[in-house]
């Protein structure tokens, strides 16, 4: 029998990884483009459109590996150790870049160096994600209850793909966010970078969508059997659409609508991705409910996240609301 409960875990973990993707998704592409921006005040003004909000953006990454962890306990014990090398990665990239952003600041004398960490830490955390996505979709060896491939089988041409593919996605989304948040020339750069990232973006999504079905039987069928080929019909055209809609807001000077149309792409991707695992965990593998945690745990844990989630959505509501608007000529709100 089916635990709906487990359901509803998954639902938690897909949602704050989701939200994860969205709020440090920006502040990673704002970093990623960041060198790119001229020394002094351009840098600084970009710093500073995400400098009020980026320090509780990795809450969410915390919930959605915590929640595996607790809901999903024979999940994380496979996939940590399959993907111990691009996670890790991901770590030491996340730390490096926050490291970066303070001492910028308190390092004057040092702070291109500190830029370029900023940016490097960036990318690499980005591409990590990327591939770890990659690995995960491609499938995990499993022999019982463990892990039973090899410490390379992480790294493979649809996982680089994936990497790739993700860096340019947070670059756009960044980008849009700029348009947003800034004025002046920081704003005319970010125009300037959005438009070939798009078509960079739409390519990747299509080359990822592409690759995907051929990865496994169980993707093939879905996407290639009703009713699934009427997704595999409507998605590509949606995408399109919402594409060029993104290209023309972009030149028409639009300030919200970019960063507001390259998240529905986002969402498209998730959506696309959510259909392909479901209901797997570990595609092929392990279903949400062969790694599901006790029914009795999920119900204890289960009470926490609904005292601890209207917190986090709370305090990160207020934090944005407060520091609506654009960043000043003088790098503040």
């Amino acid at each position: 029998m089916h635990d709906s409960l487990t359901v509803v875990w998954a639902v938690i973990i897909a949602f704050a990884i989701a939200m994860y993707v969205v709020m440090d998704g920006f502040d990673l592409g704002i970093a990623i483009l960041f060198t790119r921006f001229k020394v002094g005040a351009e840098r600084d003004m970009a710093m500073n459109a995400i400098a009020p909000v980026w320090d509780g953006n990795e809450t969410w990454l915390v919930l959605g590996g915590g929640g595996l962890m607790a809901a999903f306990p024979l999940a994380y014990a496979v996939i940590l150790p399959a993907l111990y090398t691009p996670i890790i990665a991901m770590l030491l990239g996340l730390v490096f870049r926050g490291v970066a952003f303070e001492f910028r600041w308190r390092d004057p004398a040092h702070r291109a160096r500190w830029d370029a960490g900023f940016c490097i830490g960036s990318i690499v955390a980005t591409f990590a994600q990327g591939v770890t996505l990659g690995a995960l979709l491609q499938g995990i060896e499993i022999n019982g209850r463990a892990y039973a491939g090899g410490y390379w089988d992480w790294i493979t041409p649809f996982s680089v793909l994936t990497g790739a593919s993700l860096v340019i996605g947070y670059s756009l989304l960044g980008a849009c966010w700029l348009i947003w948040k800034t004025s002046g020339p920081v704003q005319d750069d970010a125009r300037r970078f959005a438009k070939p990232l798009t078509w960079g973006l739409l390519a990747a999504i299509g080359a990822v969508s592409i690759y995907t079905p051929f990865l496994s039987d169980k993707y093939y069928e879905i996407w290639f059997t009703w009713p699934g080929i009427a997704a595999l019909v409507l998605m590509p055209l949606v995408v399109a659409v919402i594409g060029v809609m993104l290209y023309r807001s972009i030149g028409k000077g639009r300030d919200m609508l970019p960063f507001i149309l390259t998240l529905s792409l986002f969402g498209l991707s998730m959506l696309g991705l959510s259909i392909s695992l479901w209901p797997d965990v570990i595609p092929s593998r392990l279903s949400i409910w062969d790694a599901a945690a006790p029914h009795s745990s999920q119900v204890f844990m289960l009470v926490g996240v609904c005292v601890l989630m209207p917190l986090i959505l709370g305090y990160t509501a207020w934090a944005y609301w407060v520091f609506r608007g654009k960043v000043g000529a003088g790098g503040y709100h």
